[in-house]
């Protein structure tokens, strides 16, 4: 950027002073707020993230120089709602994903699910011998959120997840969309989503084995604080 283009220092100075401002204001509607969704708080926290954002930029073109905070979802948020306003059908679409930590032990209780079920019947079939076999007999077993409680037992390490809601006019007909069950996914029917990531802050989590969560909703919640952020420009 050239220094013709560059914010001045009383630019800088005066965004600083709107974030000082927003904080104000924010926090005066969250000692008179009225419940979880009261829309001041909803209000002051969206200005208090915009003015955050000026000032992060302005910052960083005056003096290249950034904040250590970052509204959540200010970046990588949903785009706006745009689905029926009264859905009479939802959607919920789930990815889980799952790093093969032990194998032996993948195995071992693909096996077992196998000798169970078979333990009757003589068969040649080598399936829990592989780990796509494996992979195979225990989600076809199990329920999805039991092997999410307990993916060590499967030799599984958990990664990120992520659940979106997503609204319909009307409920869809059977079998329709099984051929690409996730192809027709429009961001702007979401509701609401639900994360589970590592790269979230930890400091809520007792167990720093455990991804730690964040959700996303229509409204930007009063509750989520300002995060550390460690920008690489």
């Amino acid at each position: 950027m050239s220094d013709a283009a560059q914010p001045t220092a009383a630019e800088v100075r005066a965004a600083a002073e709107a974030v000082k401002t927003a904080l104000d204001r924010h926090l005066a509607a969250v000692e008179r707020r009225t419940g979880d969704d009261d829309p001041a708080v909803h209000e002051a926290f969206n200005q208090l993230a915009a003015a955050g954002e000026v000032y992060d930029e302005l910052l960083y073109d005056r003096y290249d120089e950034v904040t250590p905070f970052e509204i959540p979802g200010a970046d990588d948020s949903l785009p706006p709602y745009a689905g029926p306003e009264d859905p009479h059908a939802v959607s919920v679409l789930i990815r889980r994903d799952y790093t093969v930590a032990e194998p032996q032990r993948l195995l071992a209780q693909a096996q077992r699910v196998e000798a169970a079920e078979f333990e009757d019947t003589l068969t040649d079939d080598d399936t829990a011998s592989t780990v796509p076999g494996a992979l195979g007999i225990l989600f076809g077993e199990f329920e999805p959120d039991e092997i999410a409680s307990r993916h060590r037992e499967f030799g599984l390490a958990e990664g990120d997840s992520t659940l979106w809601v997503s609204a319909a006019e009307e409920a869809a007909e059977p079998g329709e969309w099984l051929e690409a069950p996730f192809e027709e996914a429009d961001p702007q029917q979401v509701i609401c989503r639900f994360d589970v990531s590592a790269v979230f802050d930890r400091d809520d989590s007792d167990d720093p084995d455990e991804p730690a969560e964040s959700h996303q909703t229509l409204d930007v919640s009063a509750d989520d604080d300002l995060e550390p952020l460690d920008r690489d420009r």
